[in-house]
């Protein structure tokens, strides 16, 4: 088989694995291979494993998460907006892969987790940091240790959505907000802020469902 076409291979199987695995958190190896059109032995050729193959979403998953959170800070001087943006870009991504999150704590522990997301939290740090440093934030905590807080914010509303207890289109506003609020902004200016960035989210939610947009979040 060509490099090529194994890539190719590779990539409909990891597209079509995540989605057998929400529909199905049991699906099989063999259920996987059937809804890709290959032979049990192709997906194993590329994945050894079921906990491979998951650990191998959760790497794609974590690219995402890491190019939303960079594309939303973009550009963006003040730390109060930067974290902001950053947040509701994540959450575009944190949404499509929540039910993933779940799935891979079964085989890939919460450490793992954390270990792949080290530089969107060392990216957070370093917003946190600026906004200390500027009085546009204040927390007993160092920047570092509001980080992981953040990180453990969007882990939480993730589960929070799997379980019913918050609707998902409001997620992502609340994860900006109650970032915002625990750096120490004021529960009005935070909601204010973003507030004004929602049509922002509202119109990149538009352009990713264009022709070719999906594949900015997924690749």
């Amino acid at each position: 088989m060509t490099s090529g076409r194994a890539d190719a291979n590779r990539r409909r199987i990891e597209q079509v694995a995540l989605t057998e695995l929400l529909r199905d958190p049991d699906a099989s190896m063999d259920q996987i291979a059937r809804a890709a059109g290959v032979v049990r032995r192709t997906v194993y050729g590329h994945f050894p494993s079921r906990e491979a193959l998951i650990s191998a979403l959760v790497d794609s998953a974590v690219d995402s998460v890491a190019r939303a959170h960079a594309s939303g800070r973009e550009g963006v001087d003040d730390p109060a907006e930067a974290l902001a943006r950053a947040a509701l870009a994540v959450w575009e991504i944190a949404d499509r892969y929540r039910l993933l999150v779940a799935l891979a704590q079964r085989s890939i522990t919460m450490e793992g987790i954390r270990e792949r997301l080290t530089p969107v939290r060392e990216a957070c740090a370093a917003v946190l940091q600026r906004g200390l440093d500027e009085g546009v934030f204040t927390s007993p905590l160092p920047a570092a240790a509001l980080a992981y807080v953040h990180e453990q914010v969007l882990f939480g509303l993730m589960e929070a959505v799997n379980a019913g207890a918050l609707a998902a289109d409001l997620a992502g506003r609340s994860a900006a907000q109650t970032m915002l609020i625990s750096a120490g902004m004021p529960p009005g200016r935070a909601a204010e802020l973003v507030g004004s960035l929602e049509p922002w989210g509202a119109s990149r939610r538009s352009a990713d469902r264009r022709p070719g947009g999906e594949g900015r979040g997924d690749s």
